[in-house]
């Protein structure tokens, strides 16, 4: 115990050493911001989940010695990016550099190895410092050659838990040379033309296009690839089986545009012109008899979601799904209001026998969570997912009722006629 002790020790006066430093704010810019209908320069404020930590970075072309600086912003957790305070690219003559740092807009100025000791690159009216690395503060020399076997023992368990925490990339985190994966099986080529029209809606993973295919309108999500693990999950939601409800959005295909850093990644679904409930309760008001319809639909929706069915139509047994970001903004209506669900970009699935992969509690849109996800007394289990949905779904009614035009009076009339209706059918 003594010794575990002394490790543990050796491993805190290491981290101590080395300054993690908090990231919350970066540099910003786009060079393709007219394209992608974004600001070109400011600063962006880093999101990332709490036992993630966040960078900043930038990258540029340099072309005969010209700096043309490309984008700089916020990047989620990567290890390449621990402890650097200072932007500089280590790769030797990349076609697009690129360099990553902690600390508040750290980006601001950046580096390539092999010119530290050249001339100042410039952009625009901005001067790129430089400066050397940070050194190896004394403290971690003193503990090397003074307590060389503890340092030993302490590098072991490091890397042991480097490796066990690495064993898949954490969440946000996106390599630009690896693929995004297999897609499914409507190939994009049999997709075209597919023409882009108008963005009608912005969210937090991406925007949303309408679009032209072939003789109808369909809707286009199209994320970011730093996103692309809420774009794989929502394309894997979409393709597990039992997946067709009249109730639940029709998904058509799932895609990957361009390269690099320019890399989008698309899906494809129906599209319809109300769009969400959201959208048609800040224009429109309902009747006592549209409420029902709506909440009806939604309820049928969301219940087919949570039920766990053993064999459908010979594609296998359908999971129970959690959705854990249900809104109104997240149910689109049809021409007759009928709701549809969509967005799964959060959800998760309950398998027999498997994990079900994130279940992190305190995800979704802080207005529609549950008090107990509020206060992080959550117990991470099916049931416990299932319910927050309810929740949700509660607060959701609660937005319909809200804008209902109906007389309490009318109201009170129709819940007499149902319970009459009952009761002769009993």
């Amino acid at each position: 115990s003594l010794m575990l002790g002394a490790i543990i020790l050796g491993v805190f006066t290491l981290r101590s050493s080395l300054g993690e430093v908090e990231t919350r704010e970066c540099v910003y810019y786009n060079d393709n911001w007219r394209t992608e209908r974004t600001n070109q320069s400011g600063f962006e404020r880093c999101e990332g989940e709490k036992d993630k930590r966040l960078h900043c970075y930038a990258s540029w072309l340099n072309s005969s010695g010209t700096i043309k600086l490309v984008k700089k912003g916020c990047w989620l957790d990567d290890f390449n990016c621990y402890d650097r305070q200072e932007c500089v690219s280590m790769e030797e003559n990349p076609q697009v550099f690129f360099c990553c740092c902690e600390g508040n807009y750290c980006n601001e100025r950046f580096t390539h190895l092999p010119d530290m000791v050249g001339p100042k690159c410039e952009h625009s009216s901005v001067t790129v410092k430089i400066r050397p690395p940070p050194r190896v503060p004394s403290v971690l020399s003193v503990l090397v050659y003074s307590l060389l076997p503890l340092c030993v023992l302490s590098l072991g368990l490091v890397l042991a838990l480097w490796m066990y925490r690495h064993r898949k990339p954490p969440y946000g985190h996106v390599d630009l040379s690896e693929d995004p994966g297999p897609l499914p099986s409507s190939p994009s080529a049999g997709l075209k033309p597919l023409k882009l029209l108008e963005i009608k809606a912005r969210g937090r993973f991406g925007c949303v296009w309408k679009a032209h295919l072939k003789n109808e309108f369909v809707a286009v999500k199209i994320f970011p690839v730093q996103d692309k693990q809420s774009w794989q999950n929502e394309r894997d939601i979409y393709l597990t089986p039992g997946m067709r409800h009249e109730n639940i959005l029709h998904y058509i295909a799932a895609e990957k545009h361009g390269a690099s850093l320019e890399t989008e990644l698309w899906l494809i679904t129906e599209f319809h012109e109300r769009g969400s409930l959201t959208d048609h309760l800040k224009g429109n008001t309902v009747t006592w008899a549209e409420l029902c319809h709506i909440a009806a639909t939604m309820s049928r929706g969301l219940a087919y979601l949570h039920e766990d069915i053993s064999s459908f139509k010979g594609e296998g047994p359908k999971p129970t799904i959690a959705h854990r970001d249900f809104k109104s903004k997240n149910v689109m209506l049809r021409d007759d209001l009928s709701a549809v669900i969509g967005d799964f970009g959060l959800a998760v699935c309950f398998e027999p026998g498997k994990p079900p992969g994130d279940t992190h509690g305190q995800v979704g849109t802080r207005r529609y969570m549950a008090p107990e996800v509020l206060e992080g007394a959550i117990n991470f289990q099916r049931d416990s997912f299932l319910r927050i949905d309810m929740y949700a779904m509660g607060l959701v009614l609660w937005e319909l009722v809200s804008r209902c035009t109906e007389r309490d009076e009318n109201v009170l009339n129709s819940f007499q006629c149902l319970s009459l209706k009952l009761e002769i059918q009993l």
